[in-house]
Order: structure tokens, then sequence, then C-alpha cells
């Protein structure tokens, strides 16, 4: 996958609009609009930067696919709860910590 997909998933993934990222980006909703489209040209490296501060993630994801700091074996389905654990209360975070604590002593 490439830039266009990673940046529509990781919108689609945050719930965010295109005009939203464009407000705190700094970068245009039609340049944007641009990335998107089918037939498009991928960022200057200064506007990728820009487009990655705002989705907190690096730019290295937008254009791989991959995360740097993500050991490579752990699988897709993890990083995405993973993700997912940041928008918990610290509460449920709690709760589901020792949940965990519990299953993994349970084997």
């Amino acid at each position: 996958m490439g830039f266009r997909e990673n940046l529509k998933d990781e919108l689609k993934y945050q719930d965010m609009r295109v005009k939203e990222l464009a407000d705190k980006s700094g970068v245009s909703k039609r340049a944007i609009d641009h990335y998107l489209a089918e037939k498009y040209t991928e960022p200057t490296a200064e506007t990728a930067v820009k487009i990655a501060s705002v989705l907190n993630v690096s730019v290295e994801y937008l254009v791989t696919g991959k995360n740097p700091d993500v050991p490579q074996n752990i699988k897709p389905e993890v990083i995405e709860i993973i993700k997912d654990l940041n928008y918990l209360s610290d509460d449920d975070l709690e709760t589901l910590k020792k949940l965990i604590h519990r299953l993994k002593s349970s084997r």
C-alpha cells in the first residue's frame, strides 16, 4: 500500500474528515483531496510531515504502511488493539490490564 491508501485508512480509523485534517495541518483541503484521488502525486516531504504530525503517525508509516517503532512480528490485529487503547479512560485501561493479567496467568 502507498501513501494514498495509508492516508485514507488512517483518516477512516481516526474518524477524521479531510477538512479537519486540512485545518489542523495547514495543508489545503484541495491538496489532501488530490492525495486521496485515484490519480495523484505524492506530497512533498514537508507536506507529508505536516499530515503525519496531525495524525500522530510517522511519515514512513504513511508512505510504506510500516511503523519503525513496532516490531515486525506483531500481528496487525494486535496493532489495531493497541491503537484503540489510546482512546480508553484510565479506569478502563486499569480494568483491561487486570483482565489481561488474569487471562495470561490462567494459561
